[in-house]
């Protein structure tokens, strides 16, 4: 049980600040005692609430309402919830009704340079910013958009001061509630932000749009490279796939069934017209292409916990894996098998979950980079390229698709909990191309990757010189 310092007791009017509420977090989280150094700083503290502008007073927390979900892009707007705003790749948000979202729910659109703080559930307390690529999304109403005034703020710097160490126990103090905890809009308002000057925020906010662009960029190089792949291909009917407008597959009849597998949905009659068309095109099996490679899930293990900086190294899940920063637990390595770790390039697929439509199962992500440095769990279906004609990002642009997303899907097995099925993945057609082409779509993966690692500098960078200005004007250092 945590309780407070002899000598920092909680104090009459720490409870006004608070609205009188009794429960005990907000007074041992550390926020007091943020706040009292931040008063310390001989600089200039404003409440959030009187640098941001725009509906509602720029801090918004939208109503509830009825959610009309569509699978027609043109009929509907990207949705972010308190759990998608983490997300590196936005290509699976689900899609809200453009007629609702526009005619009931304008107040919820997104604004680039928009901070965005999630407001209920375990995810309370997260930051994110609104990148350019992000300008036409909605919101819910389980999101705090927070809309910094231009001429009195600049965007990226009020970003790097909510999302720092500072900010994340000042949001976070203010969590309240048991079974679903939250944070009140009224609170936010009411965080001290630091003025260091024009020159000082003006680098800051540089640094952090600056990895707001990488990582659009990244996001547009991901997109491009999977059209690129179908397009050269001549699959790029596929692109279009429509799979929810095509029908339930009911009463379908199947000959020559073997012991492999008897499941109906292993069988879908869409499932199996994707099958066809990407086998109607010069193409090579994915178990030939592994040969030599990997095409199975992880080593289990015991997992044994370990501090940050004593050797200890991240494990990263299921949930954590699709985040822009993720944040598993720590482990130590010495009393885990080798295993854990990945070859570069290898494609993680997530290969444990059910068939909910916003799911991670049975989606893909790259493992390059500054992600070598991770640990991954066996929930993951590791595919490695045996081929030197076929790269590892070469794959990701496949296996990153609608089409064989939905593919993987249909080769389902298991109970509650679904696994992708050993055999019928072996099957899974790689279109071959040109060593040109493939070359090239490589390429385009790569560098989305540099750009995905080079934001992660810039915004660690933004970051650092803030602690720097934090502790230049405090006068002491701030550990």
């Amino acid at each position: 049980m945590k309780v407070a310092e002899a000598g920092n007791p909680a104090r009459r009017g720490w409870l006004n600040k608070q609205g009188l509420r009794l429960v005990a977090k907000p007074y041992l989280s550390g926020a007091f005692a943020t706040e009292r150094l931040l008063e310390r700083l001989s600089v200039e503290k404003v409440p959030l609430k009187d640098l941001t502008g725009g509906s509602d007073g720029g801090i918004v927390s939208g109503p509830l309402f009825r959610r009309v979900y569509v699978t027609d892009p043109a009929h509907g707007v990207p949705f972010v919830g308190s759990k998608d705003m983490q997300l590196a790749d936005f290509t699976t948000l689900p899609l809200l009704s453009k007629d609702d979202a526009e005619s009931k729910l304008a107040s919820l659109k997104l604004k680039a340079g928009m901070t965005l703080i999630s407001r209920s559930g375990f995810n309370a307390g997260r930051r994110g910013y609104v990148r350019p690529d992000m300008a036409s999304f909605w919101s819910s109403e389980d999101v705090i958009t927070v809309e910094p005034d231009s001429g009195r703020i600049a965007p990226g710097y009020l970003y790097a001061f909510l999302s720092s160490r500072f900010g994340e126990v000042l949001v976070r103090g203010g969590v309240y509630g048991s079974a679903v905890r939250h944070i009140a809009p009224d609170h936010v308002g009411e965080i001290p932000v630091p003025r260091f000057g024009d020159a000082a925020e003006k680098k800051i906010h540089e640094l952090v749009q600056e990895a707001a662009e990488l990582r659009a960029a990244f996001q547009e190089g991901l997109t491009e490279a999977t059209r690129d792949l179908f397009s050269t291909a001549g699959l790029e009917d596929l692109l279009h796939l429509k799979w929810h407008a095509q029908g339930r597959d009911l009463g379908f009849v199947r000959r020559g069934l073997t012991a492999t597998t008897l499941r109906a949905l292993n069988f879908q009659p869409r499932a199996q017209d994707i099958l066809k068309r990407l086998g109607s095109v010069e193409h090579v099996t994915l178990e030939k292409v592994c040969e030599g490679g990997a095409l199975g899930s992880g080593v289990r293990f015991k997992r044994i916990d370990a501090e940050p900086g004593y050797g200890a190294v991240r494990l990263i899940g299921q949930r954590q894996a699709f985040w822009l920063r993720p944040e598993g637990r720590w482990i130590s390595p010495e009393q885990a098998p080798p295993g854990i770790f990945a070859s570069d390039e290898t494609v993680m697929v997530a290969a444990q979950g059910t068939l909910g439509e916003n799911e991670v199962f049975c989606r893909p992500f790259l493992v390059t980079g500054s992600w070598l440095d991770h640990a991954y769990s066996q929930h993951f279906l590791r595919v490695v390229s045996g081929d030197s004609r076929f790269a590892g990002a070469y794959l990701f642009a496949l296996l990153r698709s609608e089409p064989v997303f939905r593919l993987l899907r249909s080769m389902s097995v298991g109970g509650k909990q679904q696994d992708i099925h050993e055999d019928l993945r072996k099957g899974i057609p790689v279109p071959v191309l040109t060593e040109a082409d493939r070359d090239r779509i490589a390429a385009t993966v790569r560098a989305a990757y540099k750009k995905r690692d080079q934001a992660d500098v810039k915004e660690d960078l933004a970051l650092a010189k803030l602690e720097e200005a934090v502790v230049l004007h405090s006068g002491a250092a701030t550990s």
